[in-house]
């Protein structure tokens, strides 16, 4: 059995959900319907011309499925900004989020300046399994 292609040296680690939906908050969990929390990831984020990033995000989180939500249009406005002062060129790039990397060498490239992209591989852990989401609204419907 052929392995899947990995972005990062650690372990697979947690599952993802990209939310396109505003409207949407996903306060529950979809897979066990109990109460996600906020709690804030590093993600790993390949942008398309542009190099991997690391951005901190406050993230919807289950912490029992291990599953992180991610609203769309939160991280792209966050994308937004940090590419602003970076490359304006590359903002509206297809993008995807790859993985999580480890806080405590992350909080270090900040404070000391960012690392070779190279280090920064030694500190991704990629998605165990990825998960879409699907929205029905509820309410009146005409017959």
């Amino acid at each position: 059995m052929a392995s899947a292609r990995r972005s990062g040296k650690l372990p697979p680690r947690y599952s993802f959900a990209l939310n396109p939906y505003q409207e949407a908050r996903f306060t529950r969990c979809p897979l066990c319907e109990q109460t996600t929390r906020l709690r804030k990831f590093v993600l790993f984020v390949y942008i398309e011309r542009f190099a991997p990033m690391a951005l901190g995000k406050a993230c919807r989180f289950r912490t029992r499925c291990e599953l992180i939500i991610v609203h769309q249009d939160e991280l792209e406005h966050e994308l937004v900004i940090a590419l602003e002062t970076r490359d304006p060129g590359v903002i509206g790039n297809e993008y995807a989020v790859l993985g999580t990397v480890d806080g405590k060498p992350w909080r270090k490239a900040l404070e000391e300046g960012h690392p070779p992209v190279e280090d920064a591989f030694d500190h991704v852990a990629d998605f165990e399994k990825e998960y879409d989401l699907h929205y029905e609204p509820g309410g009146w419907e005409r017959a």
